[in-house]
């Protein structure tokens, strides 16, 4: 596994289908007993809610899911919401759909469009991220090349961390992995060699698309 896309952060969106109120909330989750929580939190919040279906991809290879009707009738609400996840090929993601019953029945079909329409839309709003493998080092420079150091990390798309001020400047980066070589080798060239690069780590991480 080298990559996968998943939500960043926490999206609410709003809809109205046939006086039915619906307000999706999406997150990223990083294990079931976040995934849990989460659905938790948002039931409670709408606890005078009629339903508060869910369903969630809460690992990175997209095998371990759940899903609930919350009172739907069955496979109305929560198979059509984990289906719309899938659809957009994220992983530890979770959404709960919030119903607020406005007197029009939709029947099967209409409840399966509504579930499934209101999570795509809110997907689409939320804030993609591609994990992947990453390298952390320490970059560490002199004042006169932080602007070009700064300049370059902005123009690769690095994500810096952390940046320390002290006798020298400390940045703390992480890239792609398998553009590690390149960003160092260029970074050296522009700075005329006067960096000095500490390999911390690797892992994955959420760089945004």
């Amino acid at each position: 596994m080298l990559k996968y896309l998943s939500i960043s952060g926490e999206c609410v969106t709003q809809k109205v289908i046939e006086k039915s109120r619906f307000i999706t909330t999406s997150k990223h989750v990083e294990n079931e007993e976040e995934a849990k929580a989460f659905v938790e939190r948002v039931a409670a919040k709408y606890g005078d809610a009629t339903h508060n279906c869910y369903a969630y991809i809460c690992d990175s290879l997209g095998n371990f899911l759940r899903f609930s009707d919350d009172g739907e009738p069955q496979g109305t609400a929560g198979m059509p919401i984990l289906e719309a996840v899938k659809n957009k090929k994220l992983v530890q993601t979770a959404v709960v759909v919030t119903r607020y019953f406005g007197g029009i029945k939709l029947g099967a079909g209409g409840l399966v469009r509504a579930y499934s329409g209101c999570v795509a839309e809110n997907l689409d709003a939320a804030n993609k991220v591609l994990y992947e493998e990453c390298a952390e080092s320490l970059y560490i420079v002199d004042y006169s090349g932080v602007d070009t150091a700064l300049r370059y990390f902005s123009e690769c798309g690095a994500d810096v961390i952390n940046a320390e001020y002290l006798n020298e400047v400390i940045f703390t980066v992480a890239v792609k992995k398998s553009e590690e070589q390149k960003f160092n080798s260029e970074l050296i060239n522009r700075l005329n060699g006067r960096v000095k690069i500490k390999k911390e780590k690797e892992y994955f991480f959420p760089f945004k698309i």
